[in-house]
């Protein structure tokens, strides 16, 4: 079904390589900040995690880039449909080639991943899923322009890649804040890691967050932080 609905908002997933996925939804509900006033979301796709911004963040304008051009229109309509149409925007850009002179208190990314593995046939899913190898640094690099002071740079990636971007971090005086440890279920190794950067130098905080408490059967955790957006909880 292209249309997917949440609480407070419907997403038309049409045109997008990348549909609305767990790692999408997770960092939507968890990435956090006291009280930002500018969010940032880098490769917004259908426009989700912007919208979930949006949502948790009332007070806050959204900006979003995204590279593939039908995804960024689709996003445009999600973004006009949406009860929260006058706090987000989107350009069709990618954030290598993106400027602007306002800085974000939270910047949030589910970027591409697939760094020197094979690439998808699929040419639209190859850019929404594939990396090369500097795309990391640009993407780091931009991000620490960007943030304002006391902002945040939250990030969902699998954990080989996560641990290249805190190295990669600490190059543009940016620390890691906290590192959320993914796994399917108490049984599970991690196979995602949200990470959370910042400019203070501060002892990270580091948890686990399991998905499933068993088959088929979400936990408490997950239920309570997408309580808000999911119709079955």
């Amino acid at each position: 079904m292209s249309i997917f609905k949440f609480k407070q908002f419907e997403v038309n997933q049409s045109g997008c390589a990348m549909k609305i996925n767990t790692d999408g939804v997770l960092i939507g509900a968890a990435a956090n900040h006291p009280s930002p006033k500018n969010i940032l979301d880098i490769g917004t796709g259908t426009g989700v995690i912007a919208m979930m911004m949006a949502q948790r963040f009332p007070n806050a304008i959204i900006d979003a880039v995204e590279i593939d051009e039908q995804a960024a229109e689709t996003a445009k309509r999600n973004f006009q449909l949406s009860v929260f149409s006058d706090r987000l925007a989107i350009k069709n850009i990618a954030i290598q080639q993106y400027h602007n002179t306002q800085k974000f208190d939270l910047i949030v990314s589910n970027p591409p991943f697939f760094v020197n593995d094979l690439k998808s046939e699929e040419l639209k899913k190859g850019i929404a899923r594939h990396a090369d190898e500097d795309f990391f640094q640009l993407l780091v690099k931009k991000s620490s322009e960007f943030l304002s002071d006391g902002g945040k740079i939250w990030l969902i990636l699998p954990v080989k890649q996560a641990n290249k971007v805190i190295e990669i971090a600490s190059l543009y005086g940016l620390s890691l804040f906290e590192r959320i440890h993914i796994h399917s279920d108490e049984t599970k190794p991690t196979f995602r890691q949200m990470i959370c950067l910042g400019r203070e130098e501060v002892i990270p905080v580091e948890r686990d967050f399991y998905i499933y408490e068993s088959f088929k059967k979400h936990s408490a955790i997950y239920k309570e932080l997408l309580k808000d957006f999911f119709l079955a909880f």
